[in-house]
């Protein structure tokens, strides 16, 4: 029986692809995403943990994404094609002419009017539309102003001190000319929590 052994010179050519691979693998696979995950956690620390909001020492949001709220006490964010799951982000995919499309609008108008005692032409469509990712945590100013009146009489509060809540919560368009001004639903709703009873 005859065995077969590598050449010397084979074994000398296989060390420097292996140790080349070892240097990229623990060099840029492992070293680099430590060093890239601690220097965010450094100098980004509130979004490198998710940009959370935290109540009584608990955390119960992020600012960067959209959740419900079913008390007529909270100002209502976009609907979401994912049901509010960041781990689902999607929008709807119908397109305008789909009449799925419009029957949904056309539901979700009247629900939004019927809710906020409203007619159904002064609805805003980001109450009824989803955005992209389906997780938007902002509402323009328009879109909160006609939930006011319900979110003041659910709190026993006057409209012009929630409105006041709304003023103080709108953010202005990112370094003054991206955007149109939004505010944060979910800090906003903080907000008016936190107001002295």
């Amino acid at each position: 029986m005859t065995t077969t052994t590598m050449p010397l010179q084979d074994h000398v050519g296989l060390r420097a692809p292996l140790l080349f691979a070892a240097v990229i693998l623990l060099g840029f696979g492992l070293s680099y995403s430590l060093v890239g995950a601690t220097l965010g956690r450094v100098l980004f620390p509130a979004p490198a943990i998710g940009s959370t909001v935290q109540r009584d020492g608990k955390v119960i949001g992020s600012a960067l994404v959209a959740q419900p709220f079913a008390d007529a006490r909270y100002f209502q964010p976009r609907p979401s094609a994912a049901n509010y799951d960041p781990m689902a982000a999607a929008g709807s995919n119908l397109a305008r002419s789909n009449p799925d499309l419009r029957k949904r609008i056309d539901e979700a108008i009247a629900t939004v009017a019927a809710r906020e005692g409203i007619a159904p032409s002064a609805v805003p469509m980001e109450l009824v539309t989803r955005s992209g990712g389906g997780l938007d945590p902002h509402l323009t100013p328009a879109g909160a102003r006609v939930q006011v009146a319900r979110v003041a009489k659910a709190r026993g509060l006057d409209a012009a001190i929630v409105q006041q809540a709304v003023d103080a919560a709108t953010e202005a368009p990112q370094f003054g000319v991206l955007g149109q001004p939004r505010i944060n639903v979910l800090l906003l709703n903080l907000a008016l929590d936190a107001r002295p009873r």
